[in-house]
């Protein structure tokens, strides 16, 4: 790189007095000097051309042979060190590339700064998220965190996972306790919204007592009316206290005024059932034609009647009541004045929520408050209104003027309302979306408390219209794959019945046939959006297959469900069950068994392999506890053998006999069988060592003997035959008949021990001839020690008769010195 770099731009040095010197002496010369500037230039070019690395860019951009070179290099640099370098080194050379690194620094510190602002935004959102999710400021908690995300949406691709994740995290806390808020809204809203309608349910109940105690005696009120009345009120009771505390004294309002209610639609009844029977008493007493039985007749259907007091009697019964002898029942006052305190009650109640809701700015609930309480005015007498007629009026005074500011305070987010419906308009939104946009701006709308400025009215209506218009075309379409849904869930039942109508249910694949009921319920789940109403028959078909389809299936997995039953029982009888390896064996066994049953239901499935599984397990943790005991013993037997283990440690074949014997002794009397396998290989090396020096010792000891025979002959004290082993007659036999050089040069090759050189000769032709007879490298260790015993047995006893060459005894003990070297 150094070289190729000061290749690049050794043109741009300036020239030394030696470099004058030799140009001018060469001036004759000039064009292979603009000739190599050309060819330089060339190769900046080509260099420039072949994306250098920015090292040598920045070189380019400062020794660059011309001007355009220069900017070309420049413009490839990007890291701020190299272009804050090169700034310096231009500063005063080159203003061209001077200006190109201060543009391109200028550009990389707003990238920085952008992302130092953006990192500064990130972490500002997150620790806002976080105490928005901590906060007990619940106003307009929705609307901050909306800003929040929207915020978010713009950063968030510069986010790193941890702060996406930390961000996400708390924007979920956010939603779960607007969710939480929303609920409560919703719960508090029906609470109100319940208390109106049992308000409005006595006021109403009320009122009608009322208009039915001034019902003209020569009317009869309408039975159906008061039926339909009665049962739609008892509903509206039901629904308005449904979840709800409800208060003692209006509970006992609307029992006391419902039960007048009713006594009056039955005595209504009894009226219409018995008329005939009225009409002709009556024609009796004009005829004054009456007899006992007729007065008696009268007397029991006034008693089946049953007129409630406190109402005016029809004119029907008046000619009964004369009859009877009882005069016509009066309006009781009492009675009437106890319903127009339960009226008195019920407007108090009504009062004293519209006061709160008015402190509360709730428009819309005051609203129908102010209505309910009206009702209940209206249905009181002079003396029981009089009281509520001052809190009336202030009540009435609050309320405008709470329309009045809510109508000033609502008209600009209204006109906001209006203006995010026309902007909802204009966007491309998907169409379910978007109409759920298009509730939820109408929702708030209604919340608003709704407006008497019908141009504004009009304003929002029409942009909710056109935004609406696309969302109609996609609902269209929708009824279309409704259609479609509804075929194919025909054809899932045509093919349904096909298969129940064609299986052999005694050679069926079951799991198959579950295969095929999961896949129609996923297939039938699929075909959705639906109408409701064209489902109604197709469902009703596919729910009667499906009780055929799942009928012989519950009889097969109940088949299935007995069979793992009794392979449970089987592994529980296993847990006790001796020897261990053969119920370890019969659990594996019972495991495949296990396998091989076919379909079940899920929740019997798992309670049973649950029982299986435990039963399993008890089997294998007796093979643990046993293989764990079998642990403890061998780790008990390692300690032991362990401490035999350093006590022979230091035995060797250099102590004497008895300390051999008794560490041979102590490792003969450790318990092998219950050892780990390291320390049993550990005593059967110890074993062999102690073997191995008890044989040395007595190798050392016999040897000993034989180089005392050996010196014995050469001293010509050859021992009686009957003072050797009893074993060397024959080896000195089987050694055969030697000379005493060659039988030492024999031992010297058996035991690798070199010969004189005067004998090398005679060596080698030994040597030859072993080859020959197949002997030679391929002995051992121990037919090799036989061999040289064999050959100091014929030493000693064969040659007993001449005296041995001390040189040879010499020699000869030599190797056995060797054999007990080794």
């Amino acid at each position: 790189m150094a070289a190729f770099l000061q290749k690049l731009f050794k043109s741009r040095k300036s020239t030394t007095a030696t470099d004058r010197k030799t140009k001018t002496q060469m001036q004759p010369v000039a064009p292979p000097v603009e000739d190599k500037r050309a060819e330089l230039r060339e190769e900046q070019l080509q260099a420039l051309q072949a994306t250098p690395t920015q090292e040598v860019a920045a070189g380019l951009a400062i020794e660059g042979l011309t001007a355009d070179i220069r900017l070309r290099a420049v413009n490839q640099l990007q890291e701020a060190e190299l272009l804050t370098r090169v700034q310096k080194q231009a500063k005063g050379r080159d203003k061209g590339v001077y200006q190109v690194v201060r543009q391109k620094l200028q550009v990389i510190r707003d990238e920085q700064t952008r992302q130092e602002a953006v990192s500064a935004t990130i972490a500002a959102l997150i620790r806002n998220a976080h105490d928005q999710a901590k906060s007990d400021d619940t106003n307009l908690y929705g609307a901050r965190l909306e800003t929040l995300m929207n915020q978010w949406a713009r950063v968030e691709t510069s986010a790193t996972p941890d702060q996406l994740s930390e961000f996400l995290q708390s924007a979920h806390r956010c939603r779960e306790r607007l969710t939480d808020m929303e609920a409560a809204r919703v719960e508090e809203q029906r609470q109100r919204e319940q208390q109106l309608q049992r308000n409005e349910t006595l006021v109403l109940i009320a009122r009608t007592l009322e208009d039915l105690r001034h019902q003209p005696a020569e009317e009869l009120a309408s039975l159906a009316s008061l039926d339909a009345l009665q049962k739609t009120q008892e509903n509206r009771w039901i629904e308005a206290t449904r979840d709800t505390q409800v208060e003692k004294q209006q509970q006992k309002t609307y029992e006391a005024s419902m039960m007048i209610l009713r006594n009056y639609i039955s005595a209504i009844r009894q009226i219409s059932q018995a008329k005939d029977s009225l009409l002709a008493l009556s024609a009796t007493v004009e005829q004054e034609e009456a007899s006992p039985e007729d007065q008696e007749r009268a007397r029991a259907l006034l008693n089946e009647i049953d007129w409630p007091q406190g109402f005016l009697a029809p004119d029907l019964l008046e000619p009964v009541h004369k009859l009877a002898g009882k005069p016509k029942a009066p309006v009781d006052a009492n009675d009437d004045s106890k319903q127009h305190q339960a009226s008195a009650d019920s407007l108090k109640t009504s009062l004293d929520q519209l006061e709160s809701a008015l402190e509360a700015k709730q428009l819309k609930e005051s609203r129908q408050l102010m209505k309910t309480a009206q009702q209940y005015y209206k249905a009181l007498d002079h003396r029981h209104g009089k009281g509520f007629q001052a809190r009336m009026q202030l009540l009435t005074g609050q309320l405008r003027e709470l329309t009045d500011w809510q109508g000033f305070a609502t008209e600009p987010k209204q006109v906001a309302l209006c203006e995010q419906m026309e902007h909802l308009a204009e966007q491309p939104i998907e169409p379910e979306a978007k109409a759920e946009h298009i509730k939820e701006l109408q929702k708030e709308w209604q919340e608003l408390g709704g407006s008497s400025d019908r141009t504004l009215w009009s304003r929002f209506k029409q942009a909710s219209d056109k935004a609406y218009e696309p969302c109609k075309t996609y609902f269209k379409a929708k009824s279309g794959l409704k259609q479609a849904n509804l075929e194919k869930r025909k054809t899932i039942c045509a093919e349904l019945e096909h298969f129940v109508n064609g299986a052999d249910w005694n050679t069926v694949d079951w799991k198959a046939v579950d295969r095929i009921l999961q896949t129609a319920r996923q297939e039938w789940k699929s075909a959705w959006p639906i109408e409701f109403r064209d489902n109604r028959q197709v469902q009703k078909q596919f729910d009667d297959l499906l009780k055929k389809l799942e009928a012989p299936i519950d009889q097969e997995r109940l088949k299935n469900e007995a069979l793992k039953q009794a392979i449970v029982e089987q592994a529980q009888a296993l847990t006790e069950h001796e020897p261990l390896q053969e119920a370890m064996n019969k659990a594996k066994a019972l495991q495949s068994d296990w396998k091989a049953v076919g379909i079940t239901r899920h929740r019997e499935d798992r309670k049973l392999w649950q029982a299986f599984r435990k039963a399993c397990d008890e089997v294998f943790a007796r093979r643990d506890s046993e293989r764990s005991e079998q642990q403890q013993a061998s780790k008990e037997a390692d300690s032991s053998a362990e401490t035999v283990l350093q006590q022979v440690a230091g035995v060797s074949s250099d102590q004497d006999a008895q300390s051999l014997e008794q560490a041979a002794a102590a490792l003969r009397g450790l318990d092998v069988a219950q050892v780990s396998a390291g320390v049993k290989e550990r005593v059967q090396q110890e074993k062999q060592r102690i073997s191995q020096a008890v044989a040395a010792q007595k190798l050392r000891t016999g040897i000993s003997e034989w180089q005392a025979f050996v010196l014995a002959r050469a001293a010509g004290e050859a021992p009686a035959d009957r003072d050797f082993p009893g074993k060397w007659a024959a080896l000195a036999e089987s050694a055969g008949a030697l000379d005493d050089q060659e039988l030492v040069i024999r031992a010297e090759i058996l035991a690798g021990v070199s010969s004189p050189e005067e004998d090398q000769n005679k060596r080698m032709e030994i040597q030859v001839r072993r080859l020959a007879e197949g002997m030679g490298s391929a002995e051992k260790a121990d037919s090799a020690l036989q061999n040289i015993e064999a050959l100091v047995a014929s030493w000693c006893i064969q040659s007993a008769a001449q005296p041995a060459d001390p040189a040879l005894a010499s020699r000869l003990n030599n190797v056995l010195n060797n054999l007990i070297a080794n």
